[in-house]
């Protein structure tokens, strides 16, 4: 069985510390991106390269054969209140050999799990039968799998097993919900605030979709594995001209969850239902983003990702639950995330078998006083470079 020696222990906090040290918001993460390629090249990986979008991809292995790709994103969210932390965001204090910092558990713990498993593997000689690549992924915060679809279609890389590092209490995902962004704009017609029946409010004819948007929520459909389906109304704006107008037009943000069975055009014919039924003035459609990575690459696509689910049977799974088993001595708990991830690209488009486990508690993510346990970080090296071996074997 593999085991970090005390020494690479050590470097594995010092790199940890350096990545949540380094704030690496999405489309801004080049620092990190350098010092990940780094620290693959320091711990002796084959091939270390950067591709176009920013991904920074390590190989290690002879060039054929069978392919794993670990993969973990280098981007963080903003820090949100400060007055909410308690200690600083980007500090990476350690105390009772809990890691702090924004992205310790989303995912910088991660990745330097990964990078240490892989040395792991190195360390014991281990020349295996295919490549094992860990890629630190760009924008998954905003835009889940995009930057895994522009490294598998443009790229050319694509593997025969992806497994997600985002934090699981080191037990094991199989699949989550996907998600929509949809924009709802209802139409009025201006007037002065003191001659309100001479206007058409448009926040009154949005708050009449709200609540009948909160009476559908009940009736969406449900999933025995990955639950129900959701929506959320998450922003309101309006283009009142002051706060003395009655304002012409609303626009609303509806963040929808989406189980298995549900899709894109159901959930769009949901919404345009209850628009009808309202007899109101609006337009319901999907939202598009566009964002430019730190490359210069263009990022741009519809805000749709499909649920994923991988058969609790299938290969994959239980190779990875058998080597989670070597590791720790028992078998984990095969369950789904809340959250979504590049999964709903690997596996929800590009089928490609997809499973989740990493250290980090999911609750932690995006969280003030985010935090990591360092011992768990030790641990799933060690079941990374287990499970590199079961998957693709001995030369």
């Amino acid at each position: 069985m593999f085991q970090l020696s005390k020494h690479d222990q050590h470097a594995c906090v010092t790199f940890l510390q350096d990545l949540v040290r380094t704030p690496s918001f999405s489309c801004q993460e080049q620092h990190v991106a350098e010092r990940l390629a780094a620290e693959m090249r320091a711990v002796g990986f084959d091939e270390v390269w950067t591709d176009r979008i920013g991904n920074v991809i390590g190989r290690i292995g002879p060039g054929d054969g069978p392919r794993l790709l670990y993969n973990a994103h280098m981007d963080i969210i903003g820090v949100g209140d400060p007055d909410a932390w308690t200690r600083d965001p980007f500090g990476a204090e350690i105390e009772d050999g809990i890691l702090y910092g924004r992205g310790s558990a989303d995912m910088k713990g991660s990745l330097s799990s990964l990078v240490y498993g892989a040395k792991a593997l190195k360390d014991e000689g281990v020349k295996l039968a295919g490549d094992l690549y860990v890629v630190g992924v760009v924008q998954e915060e905003p835009c889940e799998g995009y930057a895994m679809r522009v490294l598998v279609e443009e790229e050319g890389l694509r593997p025969d097993w992806v497994v997600l590092a985002e934090p699981t209490n080191l037990q094991i995902s199989r699949g989550h919900r996907g998600r929509m962004e949809l924009h709802v704009t209802v139409r009025g017609r201006s007037s002065h605030a003191s001659m309100p029946h001479l206007g058409e409010n448009a926040i009154y004819g949005a708050a009449r979709i709200i609540f009948s948007l909160e009476l559908l929520a009940d009736m969406l459909a449900d999933d025995p594995f990955l639950g129900k389906g959701t929506l959320a109304v998450t922003r309101i704006e309006n283009t009142g001209g002051s706060k003395n107008v009655i304002p012409d037009s609303c626009t609303f943000i509806l963040d929808r969850r989406l189980t298995l069975g549900e899709t894109e055009a159901k959930a769009l014919a949901e919404v345009e239902g209850v628009i009808a039924r309202e007899q109101v003035r609006a337009q319901v459609r999907l939202a598009e983003f566009e964002y430019t990575s730190y490359t210069g690459y263009l990022c741009h696509d519809m805000e749709h990702y499909p649920a994923w689910v991988i058969p609790e049977s299938h290969p994959l799974v239980q190779t990875t639950a058998r080597a989670v088993r070597e590791v720790v001595g028992q078998r984990p708990t095969i369950g789904k995330w809340d959250f979504s991830t590049d999964g709903v690209y690997t596996m929800g488009v590009a089928g490609i078998p997809t499973i989740g486990i990493g250290p980090g508690d999911e609750a932690q993510a995006h969280t003030a006083d985010e935090c990591i346990r360092l011992a768990d970080c030790y641990t799933a090296a060690q079941i990374y470079a287990q499970l590199a071996l079961e998957l693709l074997g001995q030369d």
